[in-house]
């Protein structure tokens, strides 16, 4: 039986999906073998000997130690696109609220008390916006949600230009030829109206929104981050609001400076907030799971290689190791030392870190786990 351990509510459609025969699901459990979470912090979290995957539900993994796994050798997982649609809507809506004052005009429309109709009519002119159309989109960031976001744009009539360092070739093709791909970032901060974010944080995005690149903006910006928080300078938004350099923000990572902002937006992080979204999520984090589980393939990996080896032999000998020359051979040598046939046998990197699945036929010796184990650059082996 595995044993599986979920960190949040996870989509019952997702958790119905694992074999109630082979799996047990519990909140409680304390020596699982997976993990499914979804924002859960896990960053402080000990790892027990049997752990073997951590499946986020969800794309974003900055809750998860993956470092600190992969040299444990846990797999961690996250659910690329299957959010995506929800996230695109959310960042649809924040251009129309950073185009139209609509959350100022509701409320005041709340504090009106008698004669309504008049004193609407009387007072909409303070809460007049722009119109989208014709308009300049700046999109950084082109993986799923990028490219979805650009589609509506151009259907929208704004003219869409994207920039992605390392955009792939099924985005490209999702796009219509209207979007316009830039070689550069900064054409995107040089020439848009609205600007919205769909990039991944990390080392080389941290702080992309900042006082140098905010200056170079067109006078009167609105900008949307639905991507992740890290991606802008809190600072450097809130003085460049307070002059009115850019005109909005909105964001869907509240904290305590954006609450404090002038002419910020901040949305509860509603951007996969939807029934279907979840679902999507746990039905991918599940089904990822258990293939892994049952079969050591390792899809939509952020700290090993994506691995998939359809099965042929009886035993599978699923092996986690430091990415170094030499290692190959000392793993098929440890094999054939003990008089094994080597089926077939596969191996992907990425990084500093490698995985190879060897498959055989027959019981396995006892110490053929130990004499690879042996070596240094072993992390550690699942035998399945």
């Amino acid at each position: 039986m595995f044993k599986i351990k979920t960190q949040n509510k996870i989509s019952k459609q997702g958790l119905d999906i694992f074999d109630k025969e082979n799996y047990i699901i519990s909140d409680s459990e304390t020596n699982p073998e997976a993990i499914i979470v979804r924002s859960a912090n896990m960053l402080d979290y000990e790892f027990n000997p049997e752990l073997k995957a951590i499946a986020r539900a969800g794309a974003g993994v900055n809750n998860i130690p993956v470092d600190r796994c992969a040299e444990a050798g846990i797999v961690v997982f996250n659910t690329p696109g299957a959010n995506a649609n929800g996230v695109k809507e959310l960042a649809i809506a924040a251009l129309l609220l950073a185009s139209r004052d609509i959350c100022a005009g509701v409320d005041w429309a709340k504090t009106l008390t008698e004669n309504v109709a008049k004193e609407v009519e009387a007072g909409k002119s303070k809460f007049a916006g722009f119109e989208l159309s014709g308009k300049t989109l700046g999109i950084i960031g082109m993986g799923k949600i990028g490219a979805m976001v650009a589609n509506v744009g151009v259907a929208l009539e704004m003219n869409v230009i994207g920039q992605d360092p390392y955009m792939t070739i099924e985005s490209a093709l999702s796009l219509t030829r209207a979007v316009k791909i830039a070689k550069q970032q900064a054409e995107i901060i040089e020439k848009s109206d609205y600007i919205t974010l769909h990039a991944p944080a990390n080392s080389e995005t941290k702080k992309m929104i900042n006082a140098e690149t905010i200056a170079k903006m067109k006078d009167g910006v609105r900008i949307i981050n639905s991507a992740r928080a890290d991606l802008v300078d809190d600072d450097a938004m809130a003085a460049a609001l307070e002059s009115g350099k850019v005109a909005k923000y909105v964001t869907d990572f509240p904290n305590e400076k954006i609450l404090k902002m002038k002419n910020a937006i901040a949305i509860p992080h509603l951007g996969a907030s939807t029934e279907e979204s979840e679902e999507n999520c746990a039905v991918m984090a599940v089904s990822q799971t258990m293939d892994f589980l049952e079969n050591g393939n390792i899809r939509n990996s952020v700290n090993y290689p994506d691995l998939v080896m359809d099965r042929i032999a009886e035993v599978r000998i699923c092996i986690f190791h430091k990415n170094v020359s030499g290692i190959i051979s000392k793993i098929s040598s440890a094999v054939s030392d003990f008089g094994i046939n080597i089926e077939h046998f596969t191996n992907r990197s990425k990084g500093d870190y490698a995985y190879s699945i060897c498959e055989i036929n027959g019981k396995i010796p006892d110490n053929l786990v130990n004499k690879i184990s042996s070596d240094k650059d072993i992390i550690k082996i699942n035998v399945i």
